[in-house]
């Protein structure tokens, strides 16, 4: 905790109150390395909170891609983000969090209002005029946060309705590719299922709960597996493609979970 308190104090600080006014201005003059910063200041927090991350198979890049992920804690935001130049999908809540909102605008977050299903439609729009300039979109598509031990069903709503908006959009060429996040050790020891609540973001824990475990506990091992990519066409049934994304995650959690190996993406 001593490590983290002056890192926090010498380090983190003054790399944010350089990093932030930056980013605004690359933002605002709509520059194209927009990512550059955030992907560091991501790296950064690793350090701070203690992630050690280990990445296996690679990100599709160069097209647009729809990259859909499981979810346990808001730290696999900050793991992922330092190895992968992506934007997320947040629900609207993030966006008015003092200082979280702040730093989650600055790297282009699409926010969707889970409580009207009207506003699936601009999300998706969102999505899909991103995705159009080549660029990676995360979705956690199970819509909440679990355990880490297995993966929820993931909601074809919004992959269905950010298909449809990427083909308006002019994104033809898109693939769609499945991510696994899994917290494996804890200080370099296997991960225990009642540890995975000193992680996991759940239900019946505070934000303020969660980020105090997060910041006194020990060091944590993230690995984040990148499956195969697949083509996402118009016509594709968009349960059949959130189905088979969501078969590829499982599979590779249990796998991770259970320190087996995983075949990288291709």
């Amino acid at each position: 905790m001593i490590f983290r308190t002056l890192f926090f104090l010498f380090v983190f600080v003054p790399f944010l109150i350089v990093v932030i006014p930056l980013q605004a201005l690359v933002l605002l003059l709509k520059l194209p390395f927009w990512n550059v910063l955030p992907r560091l200041f991501h790296k950064v927090g690793c350090v701070f909170l203690g992630l050690r991350v280990t990445v296996i198979g690679r990100p599709s890049t160069g097209r647009p891609t729809l990259l859909v992920s499981n979810h346990v804690s808001w730290t696999d935001i900050v793991a992922i983000g330092s190895v992968a130049d992506v934007t997320f999908v947040a629900k609207r809540e993030v966006g008015k969090w003092p200082f979280v909102g702040m730093m989650a605008d600055l790297q282009r977050t699409i926010y969707v209002d889970r409580t009207r299903r009207s506003d699936a439609g601009r999300t998706a729009e969102a999505m899909g005029q991103h995705m159009a300039g080549n660029n990676a979109v995360l979705l956690f598509a199970e819509g909440q946060s679990d355990i880490g031990t297995h993966v929820l069903p993931f909601r074809s709503a919004l992959i269905g309705a950010a298909q449809h908006a990427m083909i308006e959009a002019g994104a033809k060429d898109v693939m769609i590719q499945p991510l696994t996040i899994a917290y494996t050790r804890l200080q370099g020891l296997p991960v225990s299922r009642n540890e995975r609540s000193l992680i996991a973001w759940i239900k019946s824990k505070s934000v303020k709960q969660n980020i105090r475990e997060i910041l006194s506990g020990p060091v944590k091992d993230v690995t984040v597996a990148f499956g195969t990519p697949m083509p996402l066409n118009e016509g594709d049934n968009r349960k059949a493609v959130s189905k088979a994304a969501e078969n590829q995650v499982r599979a590779m959690l249990v796998a991770l979970n259970r320190g087996g190996s995983v075949n990288p993406a291709a």
